[in-house]
């Protein structure tokens, strides 16, 4: 192995930059002394295939079946490298073959996934993107909480400039989260901080527009950047996503009050694989449950830090990332569907049974003008392109016409024309949007499900044996039968997707609504409470805290 070591050269590669580039053949092989590269797609963006850490081998397929390269190698931070050539390495394989078994087992590890449960970011870059408090005080206090959940961490600041590449390995060998600081001004370490960093954060003020980011174009397409804004204490409502975002090209913004624990604990399950994320299925009426489901969530004190939803269930988590407590929850709710019926403006049915004014007034009157990127929790509903024959993701933009897409049951509420696309309900698609939300964090995922056991019975549409008994009643309330028919045929080609997210949410959630029908909008309190009973269930099957459930089934 000697000979073999004398031979290799020492290479020094920046973080991002590329050693190897698939289809090629380099006819070396390399050793991984210090840093991380990623092994990526030729696609655009690239698409990760596996991490590579220090003390592994690449190329040595190549090099072994005198073939191309299969992937893209690059750096995802400063990195220490030994290459060997090929004659060398095939000189120590002959002369000791040991290095083959060891090569095997690297190999079998890496098809097996063996590392997929340390995909979470280790290194985090926190780099001020304007003029104003330090950045250092809000990481510390991150720091902090981070440190609250067990792990090990510490903070680098411009003075460590200087430090070679096999320093910054040993900080995070050493450490379970390293946090990189650059403040306004620190051009060199901002740039050398989205080098090592696994994730960045641009950090700015909601009530300024004055950006003033560094080393922007120094970013990956494997590591792109998001958006911490800080807001005044007393702050009641976020604003400057959307031109924040707009400008630096930013993946997700996160709005956090300054000195606020609670913004700052979310932050911190965020980075450290706990954060919840709550999605709520379509249903009509029934998804007044979600209103009690996310009651007991609040009541044994879980945190719902990222939610989203389909149709109904799209309001419902509206409200939850507006910050509305349950009492103005349900006050929203009854005023919005149950003390009038948003349905009731019928139309000559050309296009859909009603005009969507009422529809239109009530979302307007709840979430007014805001954007989705303007709300304290991330959130995203979705809608069915029916030009194309899609799903859209809606998480930015306009979020009383993202939930008026999602909301725009065919044959009731007209449908939504955005360009040259026709968007309907969210549900007729993708009712129970989990893979979204998978997209979104790393943390647990809650789902509630309330439209099981929805179809129809022959008593749904039975014709009224007298119009002016029907009226009397009040069962026009409902809708007429027609109404559950639309329904229920709008959301029936999503099953097969809903089945598929039950299994990839970590706590599934399916209240019993046996009373309660999909057009039945007086059913408010014991859709409820429905939802409310389920998840208390659901909650106490749990061996341990539900913030730590990925991390316990990640092994």
């Amino acid at each position: 192995m000697a000979d073999a070591e004398s031979e290799a050269l020492r290479l020094a590669l920046p973080g991002g930059a590329t050693l190897i580039a698939a289809g090629e053949t380099s006819g070396m092989v390399y050793v991984l002394a210090a840093g991380r590269l990623a092994a990526v797609t030729a696609d655009d963006p690239p698409r990760l295939l596996g991490l590579i850490w220090p003390g592994e081998a690449i190329g040595e397929i190549s090099v072994l079946a005198d073939i191309p390269h299969t992937a893209t190698v690059v750096a995802v931070r400063d990195c220490e490298l030994l290459a060997l050539p090929r004659e060398a390495f095939l000189a120590a394989v002959e002369n000791h073959p040991s290095i083959l078994i060891e090569l095997m087992r690297t190999m079998i590890a890496r098809a097996r996934n063996e590392r997929a449960a340390q995909r979470l970011a280790v290194t985090f870059g926190f780099l001020a993107a304007c003029e104003g408090p330090p950045v250092r005080d809000f990481v510390e206090r991150l720091r902090r909480e981070v440190e609250g959940h067990g792990a090990r961490t510490t903070l680098l600041t411009a003075e460590h400039l200087t430090r070679p590449t096999e320093w910054f390995s040993e900080r995070e060998e050493e450490h379970d989260c390293v946090f990189y600081v650059a403040e306004c001004g620190e051009a060199a370490w901002s740039a050398q901080c989205v080098r090592q960093a696994d994730r960045v954060f641009f950090v700015g003020r909601g009530e300024t527009t004055d950006i003033r980011c560094q080393s922007a174009a120094a970013r990956t397409a494997l590591k792109p950047a998001d958006l911490v804004l800080i807001h005044p204490q007393e702050c009641a409502r976020p604003s400057g996503g959307r031109p924040w975002q707009e400008a630096l090209g930013c993946r997700g913004v996160f709005h956090a009050r300054d000195g606020d624990t609670a913004d700052i604990a979310r932050l911190a399950r965020m980075i450290t694989g706990r954060s919840v994320g709550v999605v709520l299925s379509g249903g009509g009426a029934r998804g007044y449950a979600h209103v009690g489901a996310l009651r007991a969530l609040h009541e044994r004190g879980v945190p719902i830090d990222f939610v989203g939803g389909a149709s109904m269930g799209a309001v419902i988590a509206a409200g939850c990332a507006f910050e509305w407590d349950d009492a103005e929850m349900t006050a929203r709710v009854r005023a919005a569907f149950v003390d009038t019926n948003p349905l009731s403006d019928l139309a000559v049915p050309l296009i859909a049974l009603t005009r969507g004014h009422l529809v239109e007034r009530r979302l307007f009157e709840n979430f007014g003008d805001i954007d989705i990127r303007d709300l304290w929790r991330p959130y995203f509903c979705v809608s069915s392109d029916l030009t194309h024959g899609r799903h859209i993701v809606h998480d930015s933009g306009l979020l009383r016409r993202a939930l008026r897409a999602s909301i725009a049951l065919p044959g009731i509420l007209p449908p939504v024309v955005d360009g040259d696309t026709v968007l309907v309900d969210g549900g007729v698609m993708r009712n129970l949007p989990v893979e979204m939300m998978l997209d979104m964090h790393d943390g647990p995922i809650v789902a509630v499900d309330v439209s099981i056991d929805t179809g129809l019975c022959p008593k749904d549409i039975e014709t009224p044996k007298s119009l002016l008994g029907w009226v009397l009643s009040g069962a026009w309330r409902k809708g007429a039968p027609i109404v559950s028919l639309l329904l229920r045929s709008a959301t029936v080609t999503a099953n097969r997707d809903v089945i598929a997210a039950r299994g990839q949410a970590d706590l599934f959630i399916a209240p019993e609504l046996d009373g309660v029908e999909i057009r039945d909008w007086r059913a408010f309190e014991p859709a409820v409470e429905a939802g409310y009973r389920a998840t208390i269930r659901a909650l106490e099957t749990l061996d341990g805290p539900l913030t730590e459930l990925r991390l316990r089934r990640s092994p």
